[in-house]
């Protein structure tokens, strides 16, 4: 199926088709001592607190060319937070043909079309392992959309809000609508892989695997980065202060707990390190 602004098929009522967003990021660290895990934690729920991701997700709103009808948004104690956001919007009378090809979408400062309703959801979880030495922060966020536009066009406007060294995109559409001669429509978007939404130069950082179910709409990406700099994964410091046995302990472990959530599983011929104490 080719659907294009150009040749557009006509809906016998609204759009009944439900495509939905999760998009996964993992931000990996290695704290030393209880001072510097509390310090990381804190700096997280700083950097990533209802507020801002209050504005992030306002701005896949505008992207996918919603109105916002509602905002919930919270901030937990001891750490992490979320927000949910309700939108609608009526159909697009002149879709841009960017809303039903295989590229990246745009960022804020342009809007290709609208939808009919939707919800978008954050919810962070900054974590950490009591003895390893490794603390890990997760947003999830969630785009739901029943219309034009799907939103992987929100996609390349997330991965730049993070700060990534995991991420796990899934993608469904689910539900059917009917053209006007009753004809049901299970997509209504031509959909090879997820990594066709994201931009050339985000994909050579990163190793990625596609597991796909394409008769049942179901799309799923993961990706990894593909450079390693330990430097980026210490907390207030760099590497010039550790010696060489405790740089390959850090990274073995870094890399370690890396593999685990990309792979999704524990890793039970792991590295024999001993544990680094503060």
């Amino acid at each position: 199926m080719n659907i294009s602004s150009s040749n557009n098929f006509q809906l016998y009522g609204f759009n009944n088709l439900t495509k939905s967003l999760s998009f996964n990021m993992y931000d990996i660290c290695f704290t030393k001592t209880k001072e510097e895990r509390e310090a990381y934690i804190q700096y997280i729920d700083e950097q990533y607190n209802a507020d801002r991701l209050t504005k992030i997700l306002t701005e896949v709103t505008h992207i996918i060319g919603a109105h916002i009808l509602n905002v919930a948004k919270q901030d937990y104690d001891p750490q992490g937070a979320s927000v949910t956001i309700l939108v609608s919007e009526g159909p697009v009378d002149n879709p841009s043909s960017e809303t039903f090809s295989e590229s990246p979408g745009p960022l804020p400062e342009l809007v290709v079309a609208a939808l009919d309703k939707s919800h978008i959801t954050v919810h962070t979880y900054p974590e950490y392992h009591p003895d390893d030495g490794i603390s890990t922060f997760r947003a999830d966020i969630d785009v739901s959309t029943c219309g034009e536009i799907s939103p992987l066009k929100a996609l390349n406007y997330l991965i730049h809000q993070f700060d990534a060294d995991i991420m796990t995109i899934d993608y469904r559409v689910r539900g059917f609508t009917r053209d006007v001669s009753g004809y049901k429509l299970f997509i209504d978007h031509d959909i090879n892989s997820i990594q066709n939404y994201i931009p050339q130069k985000i994909k050579d950082m990163y190793q990625m695997i596609d597991v796909n179910v394409f008769q049942e709409n179901i799309f799923h990406t993961k990706c990894k980065l593909k450079q390693f700099n330990l430097d980026n994964y210490l907390f207030g410091y760099t590497k010039e202060k550790l010696d060489a046995d405790e740089i390959s302990q850090i990274e073995e472990k870094v890399k370690y707990e890396m593999d685990e959530i990309f792979y999704g599983k524990n890793l039970w011929n792991g590295p024999d390190v001993e544990d680094i104490d503060g």
